[in-house]
């Protein structure tokens, strides 16, 4: 490889600038120093590639690098002398005798040698603007994008002097087995961080190869409608056109996109802004009961409130209650088959009646007031989580076991209080990986997608279950396949564990009092006065084969914006039961009307009509009406009353003195 890469190029049309190298500035291993003219096209982030004078084992050297800070300088000592020549007024400046030589001194830091061995202080010689060619070979690209072996997921496009080249991150760095996870950074509302997460999950389903398996994505929608119309087209101009075309990336909306939402506390309206009816054709209810939620309980509970003793109890319960057929010689004959949190307390209830009946203070090593405690908080899951925890036991879930190859799977959360929240996280991820490791998912990598970093993996404050989980996933997912990608505002306020072991890290524009902070003291002045004046759309990347970072610009994602989503398709009013098992079903049979739903429903119990509607929707039968209807308890038909005929009255004797 290095010997095909320090092979001679074919003669430059004429030098952008030339190696300089002074007392108090000299050239290093690292870095190096060359002007240029006024008017070159050198700035900022821009790759230059260096031509060598003096050979090395036999080969010119070549070295590539990326400008980190420019100078100017002219001939004075001091301001002063500037002033006197122009005695002391600027609108002289004209009537000078003389102009002052300028010249213009770049700092640039290497990105790669050739050859690499021995690594020796860049030498004097000429420098010339990279092309696509030399971009590649700066960046270390030429080792992953060899016909038949390309792994190179497109990031953005770099531009500089005319040269506009993509640029690759590698598969294997960033979805894995080798380093894996990304990161990105940056002021709300201006560093477009959903957006490149957007562009990113399109380029991944487009270049990801074949031979590495299948991949899908699992986002959650944490505020307002940001990915709640990723399967409808966005609008686009030409320049992101042009963006899409150079880097391979078709310029259209996901293909397959399901969403996810719990209800709201009246179990019948979903609990998403994505609710308008022409767009439930691909959303599902998510509902949990009692078998799914009791594993994650430590999510829910207060640790001040619940200890040991408690623990023990709700690990009995777990193991020994939930699910089994469960007798006691205290509950005397009677068998429980708890499924449901209504189950459930009705097993509590008995428990504590027969405790007081014998007037005993403790069952099984458990206390009796440890045993009211853990109703008391068992029982209030169903109600701070109503929606989404059901008293039932119904549950609508992920479709564990048969995810799809390139498809995304969006969790709206945006509404959900933070217990809810974190149950959600807990569940879905410590599921996603325990499918993984038996490899029944569906997929082989799967991409979790989580923003608002700051929230949830602090980098101080209480050691939290959702904390403890990221924690777990940044450090051991991509063993499995399971890849995080993240967002914040803030990357030093997140915990480190999670950032630092994100093998790509992505920066839109940089707030200056973050910039301040230990973790940028690596970047040069210019560097973050660029990161803070970054415009929309441009990123600083860094990944494991880049040693410098690099700014790119990415394309707007083709799909519809949350604001614009929101404003075509506006949120569905909340209605009543009826309205509501109508509006649902029709997403399966259009032809379902307000008449045969009420006539299906008629005066039937409201947490029954609430049952069938969610089995039909999970199921999504093929007969929607007969299927609907098998789930509803049969009427019994009143039975009218046979009216027999009366006896008639017997008459009075013709001789009785009192009949009138």
């Amino acid at each position: 490889m290095i010997d095909s890469l320090s092979s001679p190029l074919p003669a430059p049309l004429s030098p952008l600038g030339r190696i300089v190298a002074t007392e108090r500035r000299p050239n290093t291993p690292h870095e190096f120093h060359f002007w240029t003219a006024l008017d070159s096209p050198v700035g900022i982030g821009t790759i230059v590639r260096v031509e060598g004078r003096e050979p090395v084992n036999g080969h010119i050297p070549r070295i590539y690098g990326i400008v980190v800070e420019g100078f100017s300088y002219t001939d004075l000592l001091s301001p002063l002398h500037d002033v006197l020549g122009h005695d002391g007024s600027p609108a002289s400046a004209s009537t000078a005798a003389t102009e002052r030589t300028e010249i213009r001194l770049y700092t640039a830091a290497v990105l790669r040698q050739v050859p690499e061995e021995p690594l020796q202080p860049v030498p004097m010689g000429q420098v010339y603007l990279a092309d696509n060619d030399d971009v590649a070979v700066a960046l270390r690209m030429d080792g992953y994008l060899k016909e038949g072996a390309r792994t190179g997921i497109p990031i953005g496009v770099y531009r500089a002097g005319g040269t506009e080249a993509p640029i690759y991150l590698d598969a294997d760095f960033l979805i894995g087995p080798e380093a894996a996870h990304l990161n990105i950074s940056g002021v709300s509302g201006l560093a477009t961080k959903t957006s490149a997460i957007e562009w990113i999950l399109s380029s991944i389903f487009a270049h990801f190869p074949e031979r590495k398996g299948s991949v899908a994505a699992v986002c959650f929608n944490v505020k307002g409608p940001d990915l709640c119309f990723l399967d409808q087209p966005g609008t686009i101009d030409a320049a992101d056109e042009s963006l899409y075309r150079t880097c391979g990336v078709p310029a259209a909306p996901f293909e397959h996109v399901q969403y996810f939402a719990p209800f709201k506390p009246d179990g019948f309206s979903l609990n998403t802004l994505r609710s308008n009816e022409a767009l439930l054709d691909n959303v599902s209810p998510l509902t949990w009961g009692l078998r799914e939620v009791l594993q994650y309980a430590e999510v829910l509970l207060n640790k001040d409130d619940v200890d040991a003793k408690a623990d023990a109890l709700i690990d009995f319960i777990r193991e020994r209650v939930v699910d089994r057929d469960f007798s006691d010689q205290l509950l005397g004959s009677k068998h429980y088959l708890v499924r449901s949190f209504a189950d459930l307390d009705e097993w509590f209830r008995d428990v504590l009646s027969a405790l007081e009946g014998k007037n005993s203070d403790g069952w099984r090593t458990h206390h009796v007031a440890t045993i009211r405690k853990v109703r008391n908080r068992l029982s209030n899951i169903s109600t701070r989580c109503a929606g989404l925890v059901t008293d039932d036991g119904a549950v609508s879930d992920l479709p564990f076991g048969s995810f799809q190859d390139r498809t995304v799977y969006v969790i709206d959360v945006a509404s959900l209080e933070e217990a809810a929240q974190d149950l959600i996280f807990a569940r879905v991820v410590t599921k996603l990986r325990e499918q993984l490791e038996k490899r029944e998912l569906g997929v082989n990598h799967v991409v979790v997608f989580v923003d608002e970093l700051n929230k949830y993996a602090p980098n101080d404050g209480q050691d939290t279950y959702v904390r403890k989980m990221l924690l777990d996933l940044a450090e051991r997912g991509r063993y499995l396949g399971l890849v995080l990608f993240s967002a914040q505002q803030f990357r030093s306020q997140v915990h480190r564990r999670v950032v630092g072991n994100s093998g790509t890290a992505l920066y839109g524009r940089m707030d200056g009092d973050e910039l301040a902070t230990p973790g940028y003291a690596v970047l040069s002045p210019a560097v973050k006065t660029k990161l803070a004046t970054l415009e929309k759309g441009q990123l600083m990347v860094r990944h494991p084969h880049f040693t410098q970072p690099i700014f790119v610009r990415f394309p707007r994602p083709a799909v519809m914006r949350g604001r614009d989503g929101a404003e075509r398709y506006p949120q569905a009013v909340d209605v009543d039961l009826d309205a509501a098992v109508l509006r649902s079903l029709r997403t399966l049979d259009p032809s379902i009307t307000m008449g045969w739903v009420q006539d299906a429903v008629g005066i039937r119990d409201e947490d029954e009509i609430i049952r069938a509607r969610n089995a039909t929707l999970r199921e999504r039968p093929s007969d929607v009406r007969k299927f609907f209807l098998a789930q509803l308890k049969p009427v019994v038909a009143a039975q009218t009353m046979v009216r027999t005929a009366a006896s008639p009255v017997r008459s009075a004797p013709a001789d009785d003195p009192y009949g009138f």
